[in-house]
């Protein structure tokens, strides 16, 4: 497709940049569409790890808990052969279990040990860096402020590496009335998927209150949700209407509803598909922003432009604020089996 690059300061906006059926028709009503968006390097891991870990040991696979959170990806493993469970005590003795994304607590592994469980562990690296900090802060006797969403997945894993020295902080009202015992040795974290404005808005008020504050090392919000954050301002401001596809338990995908209507969207709604689309939504509008949270795959965005094709949004012009490159490897123990696998393969081959 003819590629068109404006001159713009803020970005780079690209016409015509997306996999379907298009026409494009200068002068009628348009969509803004974000990039990057969608799945990131950590969901990327974690989902073909399942994928990798069904036609290396067929099913069932089991994975604790959504392995991201997005329902199209779930269904679709489902139909492989997956098996989603709560917990590790509803997984036969003996099986295979996938660990999701979003990471697990110690004791999630020592229940898993006791039930004999072949584990694979496919948390997202930049959750393992947190819980990484959170037990080296806790052994060096700081008190640990969590920032993040009580009962989140990925909350529940990082405060279960050191509970005793955590606390949970959900938002500035609440770091407002936070009481700590040691002030002067005090360390803040937070969940990797939050609004950076958000976030550092807590982050203001803690250190107002407690001048001593340390910060982590590095940024702990992912370089992911903070690129779709920056992407999703840039077509907000230019938009009527955003629509963020993503499911309704992703927080990265929450967020980015509510980025859109700081940064000045007209309105902003989340879909999980685009049959959720209500047409009412873009009456009078000219200007649609479409983006996606970091765990949904380029399928359900397509069916969205498409279905906003139908309504009369004919073209498509992609303002990129970033490029991204990261990949991360599959984890350790399941590449050594896929080498195994490949390297028994070649064998066979050759006796």
């Amino acid at each position: 497709m003819r590629e068109r690059r404006l001159s713009c300061d803020r970005a780079v906006i690209t016409a015509g940049t997306y996999d379907g059926d298009m026409t494009t028709t200068d002068g009628q009503r348009k969509i803004l569409l974000a990039a990057p968006r969608g799945y990131c390097a950590g969901v990327d891991r974690a989902v073909v790890t399942v994928e990798k870990a069904l036609d290396l040991y067929g099913a069932p696979v089991y994975v604790r808990k959504q392995i991201v959170h997005n329902k199209h990806v779930v269904e679709t493993l489902e139909k492989r052969g997956a098996i989603f469970v709560d917990e590790v005590e509803e997984v036969p003795e003996g099986s295979t279990v996938v660990f999701s994304a979003h990471g697990v607590a110690p004791e999630v592994h020592t229940q898993a040990a006791d039930r004999q469980l072949k584990t694979i562990d496919a948390t997202c690296p930049l959750v393992t860096k947190v819980h990484s900090e959170a037990k080296r802060f806790a052994a060096e006797g700081y008190d640990i402020i969590l920032i993040g969403h009580d009962g989140h997945e990925e909350v529940v894993g990082t405060m279960g590496e050191a509970p005793e020295a955590i606390t949970l902080v959900e938002d500035p009202a609440s770091a407002a009335n936070l009481e700590v015992e040691n002030p002067d040795k005090l360390v803040w974290l937070s969940q990797t998927t939050l609004s950076v404005d958000e976030t550092m808005q807590t982050v203001n008020t803690l250190q107002g209150r407690f001048p001593n504050l340390m910060s982590p090392p590095s940024d702990d919000i992912c370089y992911a949700t903070q690129n779709r954050q920056v992407a999703v301002k840039e077509i907000a401001r230019d938009s009527d209407v955003v629509i963020v596809v993503g499911s309704g338990n992703s927080s990265n995908s929450v967020r980015l509803v509510e980025v859109a209507l700081e940064a000045g969207a007209g309105s902003s709604y989340r879909v999980d598909s685009a049959h959720e689309i209500d047409p009412t939504w873009f009456d009078g509008a000219t200007t649609v922003g479409v983006t996606s949270g970091a765990s949904v795959p380029d399928v359900l965005v397509n069916d969205v432009l498409d279905s906003l094709k139908d309504l009369g949004f004919g073209t498509v012009e992609e303002v990129t604020t970033a490029e991204e490159t990261l990949v991360f490897a599959l984890p350790p123990e399941l590449r050594r089996d896929l080498k195994a696998a490949s390297a028994e393969a070649s064998a066979n081959a050759s006796s």
